[in-house]
């Protein structure tokens, strides 16, 4: 869960973004924009990851691949690069590119986070679309998708041409890790489930069951890949969690999904805003 900001820290500003101190953790950073928790970042052990949907990719990273197997990344959403420094630690001499449309935000975690420090990372300034229509077909093993603008997806990341173009770039066994956030009725996410399931034979959902129940907003982690995916691996890590996760696959997913459309280009959706309270949003 996202902690509310620590008494006797001092905030480091940048226009709307901000970088709070963690005093549990020597060199532990909350980045928030707009007063919305982005990102968490230890700099002295990536392999920690705070926030409860951000383990839960991290488990199927974990799981895509033998252990320490090199990996070639693209993540459409930067952030504090969180997941690019998890890859970086836990599979030495993967290639990743990192694409975020927020160039004063990239500039702070450059600064501040030493975003230059990441062995194999590359961060580009730039629409997410379009990074992955210049990528060369079935070059990528690994595409996560974690971009917010004012805390809700981007339309334009969420439709069925540019998942089409995802699977396009992926390589036969490669794996499209998606994190959306939703409330009541899960509206938005089971259009982006019957998305993926329009393009990839193989999808699983991840979410902490108030959340899938629409009991409250929070967020949901999909997994999408031409080829099985290793869901009972998956399973045991998320059922283990301190926070447990519920793993959604084959039937069960279909039923969530029910007889909603994928989203198009021609008809996209607004995805939702979250609660008042940035930090009742359910952003774990």
């Amino acid at each position: 869960m996202i902690r509310r900001p620590l008494p006797g820290s001092r905030p480091v500003r940048f226009g709307v973004a901000e970088l709070l101190a963690d005093l549990d953790r020597a060199n532990g950073w909350l980045l928030s924009v707009d007063g919305i928790a982005q990102s968490y970042v230890d700099l002295d052990d990536p392999t920690h990851l705070e926030f409860d949907y951000v383990r839960r990719i991290g488990d199927v990273i974990d799981c895509v691949a033998a252990p320490g197997t090199p990996l070639d990344a693209l993540h459409i959403g930067g952030g504090a690069c969180t997941l690019p420094r998890y890859i970086a630690a836990t599979r030495p001499g993967s290639r990743q590119l990192a694409i975020d449309a927020d160039g004063e935000l990239i500039d702070l975690v450059r600064t501040q986070l030493d975003l230059d420090g990441v062995p194999g990372l590359a961060v580009r300034v730039g629409d997410g679309r379009a990074g992955v229509r210049e990528q060369p077909d079935a070059g990528t093993d690994l595409i996560v998708l974690d971009a917010f603008e004012r805390a809700v997806v981007p339309g334009g990341l969420a439709t069925v041409e540019f998942t089409r173009d995802v699977a396009r770039v992926l390589r036969p066994w490669g794996t499209y890790l998606v994190n959306v956030s939703d409330g009541r009725g899960l509206h938005f996410a089971r259009r982006v489930l019957a998305t993926l399931s329009a393009v990839f034979p193989h999808v699983l959902l991840l979410a902490e069951p108030g959340v899938l129940r629409g009991r409250r907003f929070g967020n949901l982690v999909f997994a999408a890949s031409a080829v099985e995916l290793p869901v009972e691996a998956v399973r045991g890590r998320a059922a283990g969690a301190v926070f447990p996760a519920r793993c959604v696959t084959s039937a069960a997913l279909s039923d969530l999904r029910g007889n909603v459309e994928p989203l198009t280009d021609a008809a996209p959706m607004a995805a939702p805003t979250p609660p008042a309270d940035p930090f009742a949003s359910g952003r774990s």
